[in-house]
């Protein structure tokens, strides 16, 4: 196995190792998001929502149904595993993250009769008790129920037209006595329950991409590719291979490069869908700069894989013609030795200049 071919191994093991962690935490949450527990929900009033989400902490879930055209916002918050004696918030921040601006549906089971109450807050302050206050867009049909130790909130909004991101928090506290509403935790989960949301299906869709793109990677190897797009960078990376009798080109090659290959090649669209999904769920500056550290890595290592295969390709061809000049030449001189000999014989060049001196005499 030569030097150069040790080092693409080395290197291919490297950012296959690499990109493992990353592909399965995609995987993991892929599966995740495509199957979550909310989907298996079914409401007890018959309502149907299109989306919903399981949210991070809290055992909290959002269903929601949006109108983009027209803003109008369908929702109802679940938040499963709370005692009766307690009371849920959600709320839609649409000027900044966070607990201040804050437009809160708030809902808790009256101690007394046992009847739920839902009512509207708008947060203004830390200090704030949740008393009831009209929201800065309109609300209808905000009502609650409490079932099997799940609580939930309905509520229809009427949000700017072609609102696609929402900041949204939720929260949930003890009720005290007279049923007033108690601080909620400071500490563990319930300093995490903030989060930023699409309202229509572009995260699905990037969630979904990545598996919908693994079915394509079968039939795009079935179906056929051309040689002739550069970035067809799974075609030109099987290509390149050890020698012929090297134990390593049946084995290792090819699992690698076919491996490799697939979980790249196929990152033309994904690429941008990723850094729309940082946009839209705004994580730490972090994450993209080791993802972008991860894809400029990749793509010198296509741009060297990429060399390689021109040198090997075409690099034969240059030496070959250089090669049959060479025979070329040697041939001609070849042709001169050949026609010199059928005309003189086995004279010698000192009999040849012999023979001229002799001849000029006589003359």
């Amino acid at each position: 196995m030569s030097l150069s071919s040790r080092a693409v191994l080395v290197v291919m093991c490297f950012l296959f190792l690499s990109c493992t962690p990353l592909f399965t935490s995609a995987t993991t949450t892929t599966v995740q998001g495509l199957q979550p527990r909310c989907e298996s929900h079914i409401f007890n009033n018959g309502k149907h929502y299109r989306s919903c989400k399981d949210l991070p902490v809290l055992d909290s879930f959002l269903h929601f149904s949006y109108a983009r055209e027209t803003g109008v916002l369908d929702v109802a918050y679940r938040h499963a595993n709370l005692e009766s004696s307690s009371w849920i918030a959600w709320a839609i921040n649409p000027t900044k993250k966070g607990m201040l601006g804050a437009q809160a549906l708030v809902a808790y089971r009256n101690s007394t009769s046992g009847v739920m109450r839902a009512y509207t807050s708008n947060i203004n302050s830390y200090a704030t008790m949740l008393q009831e206050s009209p929201l800065s867009f309109r609300v209808t049909q905000v009502s609650a129920e409490y079932l099997d130790g799940e609580m939930t909130i309905f509520a229809t909004m009427v949000l700017p037209p072609n609102t696609t991101v929402v900041n949204h928090l939720w929260q949930d506290g003890p009720l005290k006595e007279g049923d007033r509403l108690g601080m909620h935790a400071m500490s563990g989960d319930h300093l995490k329950s903030i989060y930023g949301s699409t309202l229509h299906e572009d995260l699905r869709n990037i969630r979904s991409h990545m598996v919908l793109r693994t079915r394509r990677l079968s039939a795009h190897r079935i179906l056929g590719r051309s040689s002739r797009r550069p970035w067809n960078s799974d075609l030109h990376g099987i290509a390149y291979r050890d020698e012929k009798h090297s134990a390593y080109r049946d084995r290792d090659f090819n699992i690698l490069f076919r491996v490799l290959a697939n979980t790249c090649a196929q990152s033309k669209t994904g690429v941008y869908n990723i850094y729309k999904g940082f946009v839209i769920l705004q994580p730490g500056s972090g994450w993209k700069i080791a993802y972008t550290a991860i894809i400029c890595a990749i793509g010198a290592f296509a741009i060297v894989m990429e060399i390689l295969q021109f040198k090997k390709r075409w690099g034969s061809l240059f030496v070959k013609k250089s090669e049959d000049l060479q025979e070329a030449n040697q041939s001609a001189f070849k042709k001169e030795i050949l026609k010199f000999m059928n005309r003189w014989g086995d004279k010698t060049p000192e009999d040849l200049e012999a023979n001229q001196y002799a001849s000029t005499e006589v003359v």
